[in-house]
């Protein structure tokens, strides 16, 4: 479901997955409820989930192959750009929020994948917002392209201010991309 959310968006470009695609590491992010920080070895097992599970992969080409989840398990602990979405009060790794600069088009592109025991509580809303808002404090523009049929990830998407900016087919699905500008100009 969702913008890269599973609550997700559309299939990952190979780029977030080169090292060091996304910069230097930012320092944690907090919110009300939720801490944004480094991917750890310890996490590894919920983001493997997240990577595999059926209803968090619908809109992203289906559960990742085995090969591919080695690879990504090397490569996403303390790797720049993505991070754990931790709830606060206990600890509980709920899902994973990615921020690539230079993503689609050049501009920064935030993307999302949630557990889907964690869906419909709002920290998905709270964590995308605060990553979006930082970005923007450093970047003129942050876009998330998700599938039209993906219709969580849209309301969240909007929800955060990001507005529809474009549609197009990819991965041969029908997808939206939403932009938002730090200068508030239309998308």
């Amino acid at each position: 479901r969702g913008g890269r959310m599973g609550l997700e968006v559309g299939p990952e470009p190979a780029s977030v997955w080169r090292a060091g695609a996304a910069g230097p590491a930012a320092p944690p992010l907090r919110t009300e409820r939720l801490l944004l920080r480094p991917v750890r070895r310890g996490d590894l097992p919920a983001v493997t989930r997240l990577w595999t599970d059926p209803e968090v992969r619908r809109h992203l080409g289906g559960p990742v192959t085995e090969p591919v989840i080695r690879i990504r398990q090397r490569r996403i602990v303390g790797a720049p750009g993505f991070h754990a979405v931790i709830r606060a009060e206990d600890g509980v790794l709920l899902g994973l929020v990615t921020v690539q600069d230079g993503g689609r088009g050049g501009e920064t592109e935030v993307s999302y994948q949630f557990l889907p025991e964690h869906w419909g509580h709002g920290y998905a809303r709270e964590a995308v917002g605060a990553a979006v808002a930082r970005a923007l404090e450093s970047t003129p523009s942050v876009v998330a392209v998700t599938q039209e049929a993906n219709h969580r990830s849209r309301r969240l998407l909007e929800a955060v201010g990001l507005e529809h900016a474009e549609s197009f087919v990819e991965w041969d699905a029908h997808q939206v991309l939403h932009r938002r500008r730090r200068d508030g100009r239309a998308a």
